[in-house]
């Protein structure tokens, strides 16, 4: 282990402890829905100038899966990429990749989830407490890479409170059959005396056998085409039940330790993950090449025919320290940190490996939190990040990169009673190298957004916000040129790219009251030299070219979601929701629409919430995609039923509680635009899960 990561950690936890002696207890232990912590400073959701959600409790525990994109794919404006169950990373407002960041507390995941599809986010839903989602530019705090928005899980493991047990103790295990799902988790927290410690321990496991569909495996496009060209094609195009390569192993160990004072607080921990995967294999038409172009068949990106696997392996240490100073104009500093060494095997089914990915990344946030005055809050912070990036071995489409990143950022927020005012500003410079190849790209890159709110009487605030961003193109983007295995495409960068601009607009206007919530989002986006990944029709080494572009985009959609009270039996409240979300991206100059989009969707259910028990009951309809990019085939609609039904022992307020649900119930055959994969894996078919959470 490079000796520079454990410097840093100690120089953030010595500056920290540094800061305690001169700064109040934390208060960050107990947060509501209705708070977001996405930010230097806690702010109310219900006066954000943007969309946000929150997963947390027991609907994150009837939700979670094994990667946060399953995980979140129910939630507003929220798909996922679906390439595979094991590989599914969240897509917000049609943005995925460089567009999302995937946050630890805050802090960038360290994996190379976004170079690819294939490649799995390095962050384990089972032990997430809470996972906010900050939809829209306003997440450029974060960094350029957030115009689509940002998603930041949060766990336990540098503690915010000190445990009022000898022990407080969490667990949550699964079955599943769609895939036989065997999964467990638990920490604990075990305070030392009066001593302000707090020690961190947990762990989890989780394997899975291939999943099932709920019809045939291939698409009736595949079906079609392999059934004109006849013989072995027609036969195994038929297929149904399980898909191939698709079964899973991950587990993951972590310690930390905590100080919590009356003036301060800090912490470290350490963490090892390990997943071993394997990404479902495509049809292979092409011993037919000529035969497939007559019956107009077109090749996507995903498997290439091989069973692939990938076996993933990070150690990460994290750090966090907070003071608070009660100053005039200071309140408190706050310090955060991370480092990661990860790789990754791409094993080709003969048990070789063909490629290898590693990435030795760390960044590190410094924020300076001023002190209320008259309704005017705001912090003022400095953030880098650096990695170096590599794929080695026969497929090594991606060279030997480094990543330097400096970020200078501000958000000040001006609360004036029946309206507010957030202005945001961010300075970021970007400097990404190749050494094998000899070239060197600098990038000034500065965003900044207004956003504000107005009360419309008691129950309703309309916000809305305006923001310019721009963004350096990722290493991947530049530099990207050979044969990826896992995906079976041939992808092709573009070293002379600008950046990416795009000025955008959101509306948002919430209502609550007793017994109601509503909230309703509109945006606009208008994208300069918008950079994107798409096939050409064209191949290179027998594999489909994909090949990364830039020109001009226009994005505009919006979500709403809402519930009602409209019963209630004692403690338990039976509420009607209901969600709709819809995006809309097209590339400009008459190229046609922006790929992989997802279409308009509905989700409504019937839920009882309080008391021993509770349920859900929801339908969710995902309309027909027809509007797709060249070389891309259209998704059918489809419409899928889940219930649940809960038991809570000790009441609403413990998170304890069991739960069996049922999803797709009628077993549809369901495939999902935003997947590469959609037409060689379906989603899964009917799954009976049984969870039990623990908290105590």
């Amino acid at each position: 282990m490079s000796i520079r990561p454990l410097l840093l950690v100690a120089t953030v936890l010595s500056s920290g402890a540094a800061l305690a002696q001169t700064a109040v207890e934390d208060v960050h232990g107990a947060i509501g829905p209705d708070i977001i912590v996405t930010a230097p400073f806690e702010r109310e959701r219900f006066a954000l100038p943007t969309a946000v959600g929150v997963l947390e409790g027991e609907a994150l525990t009837r939700e979670v899966r094994g990667t946060i994109g399953e995980t979140l794919a129910r939630q507003p404006g929220v798909t996922a990429s679906f390439f595979g169950p094991n590989s599914s990373r969240p897509i917000l407002r049609g943005f995925d990749g460089e567009r999302v960041r995937i946050l630890t507390d805050g802090i960038g995941s360290f994996d190379v989830s976004n170079t690819s599809v294939d490649h799995a986010v390095a962050i384990n839903p089972l032990n997430a407490t809470r996972i906010e989602v900050i939809r829209g530019p306003a997440s450029l705090l974060y960094g350029s890479g957030a115009i689509g928005g940002v998603v930041n899980v949060t766990d336990r493991r540098i503690a915010r409170e000190i445990p009022e047990e000898f022990a407080h103790i969490d667990a949550i295990g699964t079955l599943a059959s769609v895939n036989d799902e065997r999964s467990i988790s638990g920490s604990v927290d075990v305070p030392l005396g009066k001593s302000g410690l707090v020690v961190h321990a947990d762990g989890s496991w989780l394997k899975t056998g291939d999943y099932r569909a709920g019809g045939y495996v291939f698409s009736r496009d595949i079906r079609e085409a392999a059934e004109a060209i006849g013989g072995e094609f027609a036969e195994d195009a038929e297929k149904r039940g399980r898909v191939d390569n698709s079964d899973a192993e991950t587990w993951e160990v972590a310690g930390g330790v905590s100080w919590i004072g009356e003036r301060g607080n800090m912490g470290l921990s350490v963490s090892r993950l390990e997943s071993n995967y394997g990404v479902p294999p495509t049809l292979d038409l092409d011993g037919e090449d000529e035969e497939s172009e007559e019956e107009g068949i077109s090749r996507e990106m995903g498997g290439g025919g091989e069973e692939i696997r990938l076996d993933m392996r990070q150690t990460r240490i994290d750090a966090r320290a907070e003071a608070v100073v009660g100053g005039a104009f200071l309140e408190s500093v706050k310090f955060r940190f991370g480092w990661a060494d990860y790789v990754h095997d791409e094993v080709e089914p003969n048990g070789e490996i063909g490629t290898t990915f590693t990435s030795n990344a760390l960044e590190a946030r410094v924020e300076a939190v001023q002190t209320e005055r008259d309704g005017w809050k705001g912090a003022t912070g400095a953030q880098i990040l650096s990695r170096r990036f590599e794929a080695a071995g026969e497929e090594a489409y991606i060279p030997l990169n480094q990543t330097d990143q400096l970020g200078l950022f501000t958000l000040q927020s001006f609360d004036f009673g029946g309206y507010g005012v957030e202005v945001g500003a961010r300075y970021e410079n970007t400097n990404v190298s190749s050494s094998p190849l000899g070239i060197r790209r600098s990038f000034d890159a500065f965003s900044g957004s207004v956003g504000g709110s107005v009360a419309l009487g008691g129950a309703f605030r309309l916000s809305g916000s305006v923001a310019y961003t721009e963004r350096a193109p990722a290493a991947e983007e530049l530099f990207a040129n050979g044969a990826h295995a896992a995906t079976g495409a041939f992808e092709i960068g573009n070293p002379d790219f600008d950046k990416e601009r795009s000025l955008g607009f959101e509306a948002v206007l919430r209502g609550r009251g007793e017994g109601w919530r509503l909230e309703l989002s509109g945006f606009f986006n208008r994208f300069y030299d918008f950079i994107y990944l798409a096939p050409t029709g064209e191949e290179e080494d027998d594999l489909p070219v994909f090949l990364y572009s830039q020109g001009d985009s226009r994005f505009w959609g919006f979500e709403a979601e809402g519930a009602v009270t409209v019963a209630r039996f004692g403690e338990t409240a039976i509420d009607i929701t209901g969600l709709a979300d819809f995006v809309q991206a097209d590339l400009l100059g008459g190229l046609g629409p922006v790929p992989r989009i997802p279409s308009l969707r509905f989700i409504g259910g019937v839920e009882a919430n309080g008391g021993a028990f509770g349920g859900r009951l929801e339908v969710e309809h995902v309309t027909r995609q027809d509007r797709v990019a060249s070389f891309e085939t259209e998704t059918p609609a489809y419409t899928l039923v889940n219930a649940s039904a809960a038991w809570r022992p000790f009441g609403d307020a413990n998170p304890t509680a069991l739960i069996l649900s049922v999803n797709n119930i009628f077993d549809v055959d369901a495939r999902r635009h935003t997947s590469f994969l959609k037409d060689f894996a379906p989603l899964p078919g009917r799954d009976v899960r049984l969870t039990a959470r623990f908290s105590f």
